[in-house]
């Protein structure tokens, strides 16, 4: 490692800021790196461009899925084969640092950087970002997790308090940051824009080190988001590592006098240091570039990924697969697709599919014709509507006002419908979108997010049945947005985000309050079919193993995604009605069955309390093929950790008195200050309220403070023999 001890205080300073918009500054021993944007492709800036965020030049990379469509493969395998892709891309490109995954839970559909980030759920974005992470490392290439955290909308994204209890960001925001820092050991760790309980991500020590680094182990490097740091001296104070960009060393003269002040320690600022030598000694390899990557084999599996990804949301009559017929194909995404979000990730394709392209290859002697509007639907057997949100509508840096899809393309599906009742339709957007009355007028709805420049190609293999669906929703589509949890709190107010759902956040809050939804998380058909026929559940030190055994009881090839649901018969806190905890896959022939095997951690069934405390009791779980499609159910009795707390002098008379060890102590010292009599019966309703504390003032003197602590004493004591 580059040993950065010798270094001055001033070149230690100077390896904590950039020295261009893309690269770090070389001093001594330490070489310069190269910092990009992903996450779905390598975004490397060419040329006189890089001072520029998105209006320069980039060099031309595959376009594999963005998040929001590699996410509903639901599958950490293939996730990570992109991630080597990714990390061989970046090393051609001389690239060390590719800035991804984002793993923000997507709170709000609105927020227009969920087309860059996995899920609502923490287990599905922390599986899938951990694959991602193991991919691009695997090559030697840094990885840097983002944007942490609790950065979940664009609006004001740069000031804005994310103001969020601790229970509700340890178990839904910080959850899959944890799982990724714990497993996958990333190189990096990008912080966010926002504040967090009106502390900038990029300041705050208890963020960056109590808990990254003193309880997760995180031994990597901290950067800053482009443009987060608003102080310098204090983001190295709380652990941040470096600042991008470069500053012009304005930033640097900063730091060097604060320690020259006494104002911070040296010993912060070589910390510091040290990590960025570190992380260039890490990816070292990465500047010793191969000379190509093989562009085709890489298109040919953001095809296999992009087809993994398309969900069959709906599929009346088997009208999917296509059949040979007369086939009209309407609307412009067929022939100008939205494969990709805006902003910084926006990646160069190193080619685009479209999918009136690749319908036609494949449709072979069968006629396909094409237009952008109504009449056409009229003259073919079947017509195929893409429909989607443009690119204007949804990107980095804005939110969406509504969750709607525009008008005139509502009113084109009608027609068409109208028209041509055998009518599928084919999805693309970055963000959920409302689909009830898509889903009323169209027999069969394929929905494919973003998916990349061979979107096209994997589209078509679909239609025609080359390709199996089997992609899953990664959130909950909802009947409407005044359903969605954050609807009254979104987005920030007077520089202020509460976070008031706590942690009912997509299907948790929808199950909770049992709403209709459209379509639930984790929906997604096939064109085979499947019966769950056995569930068993082994317990471990560190969780459980549930096996479940799938048949595939239909006529073609297919996959299938098992989802592991738990939740508790009874609880002491608020708990979602049931929630993920595990999932896994399984492909099988026509007629044959198999067996699938689910991991589920104890720290996946626990809730935080100061620390994460699974409690002794009766979970349920379920083997289910959605949050709402439950297949099996069994239950298992767990001994957990959940040491009860101590009775203080503000433990109330009811809360005691529900604990069977304490309750006829307490009840003996009651009757004798009552002189031996019993209460009417219904005094507990109105008394049990009352803080123990009180019984001095109410007892006329007869029952003292220094009874209270012995009754405490022994009480407590009763409870922990």
């Amino acid at each position: 490692m580059a040993d950065t001890e010798d270094l001055d205080l001033v070149e230690q300073a100077a390896l904590g800021s950039g020295a261009t918009f893309w690269t770090t500054k070389a001093v001594g021993p330490v070489r310069s790196m190269v910092l990009t944007d992903g996450p779905h492709g390598v975004r490397k800036q060419i040329e006189s461009s890089t001072e520029h965020l998105v209006t320069g030049h980039s060099a031309a990379a595959t376009c594999f899925p963005p998040a929001v469509g590699l996410s509903q493969t639901w599958d950490p395998d293939l996730v990570e084969r992109v991630g080597t892709a990714l990390g061989r891309e970046s090393r051609v490109l001389g690239v060390d640092v590719l800035l991804g995954p984002g793993i923000n839970i997507k709170r709000d559909p609105r927020c227009g950087r969920n087309f860059e980030y996995f899920s609502e759920d923490p287990v599905l974005s922390g599986a899938l970002g951990a694959a991602w992470v193991r991919g691009v490392q695997g090559v030697g290439v840094a990885a840097s997790l983002k944007h942490f955290a609790a950065n979940n909308a664009e609006f004001d994204r740069m000031r804005a308090s994310s103001d969020v209890d601790e229970r509700t960001l340890r178990e839904i925001y910080l959850r899959a940051f944890e799982h990724v820092v714990r497993t996958a050991r990333p190189w990096s760790v990008m912080c966010s824009y926002n504040r967090i309980n009106g502390v900038y991500a990029a300041q705050n020590r208890w963020l960056l080190t109590d808990v990254l680094r003193g309880e997760w182990g995180f031994d990597g490097l901290v950067v800053s988001d482009w443009g987060a740091v608003a102080d310098r001296v204090a983001a190295v104070a709380a652990g941040l590592d470096l600042e991008m960009p470069g500053t012009g060393g304005v930033s640097d003269r900063d730091v060097v006098e604060a320690v020259e002040r006494g104002d911070l320690p040296r010993a912060a600022v070589a910390a510091a240091a040290g990590r960025v030598a570190r992380l260039a000694d890490r990816t070292r390899q990465s500047s010793g570039a191969p000379p190509s990557f093989d562009a085709d084999a890489h298109h040919l599996l953001a095809r296999e990924a992009a087809a993994r990804a398309i969900v069959l949301l709906k599929n009346d009559g088997d009208l999917l697969p296509l059949r040979p017929s007369r086939i009209a194909v309407i609307g412009r995404f067929a022939t100008q697709p939205r494969y990709q979000g805006g902003g910084s990730s926006h990646v160069n394709p190193t080619r685009l599919d479209t999918a009136l392209d690749e319908i036609r290859r494949l449709a072979g002697d069968h006629e396909v014709t094409y237009a952008d509007d109504a009449r056409l639907a009229a003259t073919a057997d079947t017509a195929v509507v893409f429909l989607g949100l443009p690119a204007e509508a949804e990107s980095e840096g804005f939110d969406r006002p509504h969750i709607g899809l525009p008008a005139e393309q509502i009113e084109l599906l009608r027609e068409a419908v109208s028209l041509q009742p055998r009518t599928v339709v084919v999805l693309s957007h970055g963000g959920v979108v409302r689909l009830d009355e898509v889903a009323a007028l169209a027999p069969a709805v394929l929905d494919g997010a973003l998916l990349g420049q061979a979107g096209g190609g994997a589209i078509a293999d679909v239609l025609f049945g080359d390709v199996n669906p089997s992609g899953r929703l990664a959130e909950t589509v909802p009947a409407r947005l005044q359903d969605v949890p954050a609807y009254l709190n979104f987005p920030s107010e007077r520089g202020h985000t509460i976070y008031g759902e706590r942690i009912f956040v997509g299907y948790r809050w929808y199950d909770a309050r049992d709403l209709a939804v459209t379509y639930p998380f984790g929906h997604g058909l096939s064109y085979t079919t499947f019966d769950y026929r056995g569930m068993e559940v082994a317990e471990h030190d560190d969780g459980l193993t549930v096996t479940v055994t799938v048949a595939n009881t239909g006529d073609r090839r297919g996959r299938e995604v098992v989802q592991i649901y738990a939740g508790m018969t009874a609880s002491r806190v608020d708990r979602p009605t049931r929630w993920l905890v595990g999932f896994g896959s399984l492909t099988l022939e026509p007629g044959t069955t198999g067996v699938v095997e689910i991991p589920v951690s104890r720290t996946d069934l626990a809730h935080w309390a100061d620390r994460w405390v699974v409690e002794s009791g009766e979970y349920m779980l379920w083997a289910a093929a959605s949050s709402r499609d439950l297949r099996l159910r069994t239950t298992v009795t767990l001994t957990g950790d959940d040491a009860p707390e101590p009775f203080t002098r503000e433990s109330t008379l009811g809360e005691v008195l529900a604990d069977p060890v304490a309750t006829p102590i307490l009840t003996a010292a009651m009757a004798e200050l009552s002189g031996g009599g019993t209460e009417p019966a219904g005094m507990l309703d109105l008394i049990g309220a009352l803080p123990l504390e009180r019984l001095a003032g109410f007892s006329g003197g007869r029952f003292t403070r220094d009874d209270l602590e012995a009754l405490l004493i022994r009480m407590n004591a009763h409870r922990d023999s």
